[in-house]
């Protein structure tokens, strides 16, 4: 699919820009990187990925309940989303395994790290760590992306002038459907709306949106889970009862696969628990880590 710019997309990212926006920002391989790095300076660093369509604000409460429990957090917007660049490329798993790479080191942070990965961000941070364990303390994934098959809808958009289309004439209104159907609270969802609303302003949002629902590989991902579970990494597995984007009735295999240390299932709480109920994922993320000082099992 080629590059385009849709019409209410009046944000232009560039150096001028990047003055008036809240954040850092750093120069890697591919482009310009979003970040934060916030949170008691001799805290252990918590590494947080997001998923397909979320600026780095979306951790902003559970951020904040982790630096009460003395962790360091390190938040980036992954290339498309928030502040970072729009890549005119393929939005593909080595994209953003390798920003997240280049981002830690850039910013001298040798790890190992606690990872939390969510949606297609938990996908992200499975391949991080199956090529880098040595970097990573504990893994969290929070309603992970990556089971059933590629639904029908998706299958066609990997044709480029069918994806151009769709994308220009209806991606916004299909955007902002998906988002409605990520946290149970209407009121939260108003909030999701208009932080992703603000953030896909920005030229190239809705065509980076679409390229990575092309490009990356959001099903059938058994074997990046059977492979994460045999690295023998601490992993906590977390997720909402009522999950409507990855259903909890996927939770019996990802436990097969990825043989997590710990469970929880959070009750009355939809797609995004990381925003619905930072508290209690924050509390649950600290105990864990906490409790795993050992980085590699031997």
């Amino acid at each position: 699919m080629k590059y385009f710019v849709a019409s209410d997309e009046d944000r232009r990212l560039d150096a001028t820009t990047r003055r008036t926006l809240r954040g850092s920002f750093v120069d890697l391989t591919d482009g310009v990187t979003h970040y934060e790095l916030a949170g008691p300076e001799d805290g252990e660093l918590v590494v947080l990925v997001g998923g397909i369509t979320i600026p780095l604000f979306y951790w902003d409460e559970l951020a904040a309940r982790l630096h009460a429990r003395g962790l360091r957090t390190l938040a980036c917007s992954a290339y498309g989303r928030g502040y970072s660049d729009r890549v005119q490329g393929r939005y593909d798993e080595v994209l953003f395994v390798r920003q997240l790479t280049e981002l830690t080191a850039a910013l001298g942070l040798a790890g190992p790290h606690h990872v939390v990965g969510t949606s297609m961000g938990a996908l992200v941070a499975m391949a991080y760590a199956n090529q880098r364990p040595e970097a990573v303390a504990t893994l969290t994934i929070v309603g992970p992306a990556g089971l059933g098959e590629r639904p029908l809808p998706q299958r066609l958009l990997r044709n480029d002038v069918v994806a151009g289309f769709v994308a220009r004439r209806f991606g916004r209104k299909l955007l902002e459907d998906h988002l409605g159907h990520n946290v149970r609270d209407p009121g939260l969802s108003d909030r999701l709306v208009a932080m992703v609303r603000d953030a896909y302003r920005s030229e190239g949002s809705l065509y980076a949106f679409f390229r990575t629902l092309q490009d990356f590989p959001l099903y059938e991902r058994q074997d990046l889970f059977r492979s994460t579970g045999e690295l023998g990494l601490p992993v906590l597995l977390v997720w909402g009862d009522d999950d409507r984007v990855t259903p909890v009735t996927n939770l019996d295999t990802v436990r097969e696969l990825l043989r997590p240390r710990q469970t929880h299932v959070i009750t009355e709480c939809g797609h995004m628990a990381p925003f619905e109920r930072p508290d209690d994922v924050g509390d649950l993320l600290a105990s864990f880590a906490v409790s795993h000082p050992d980085r590699l099992e031997p």
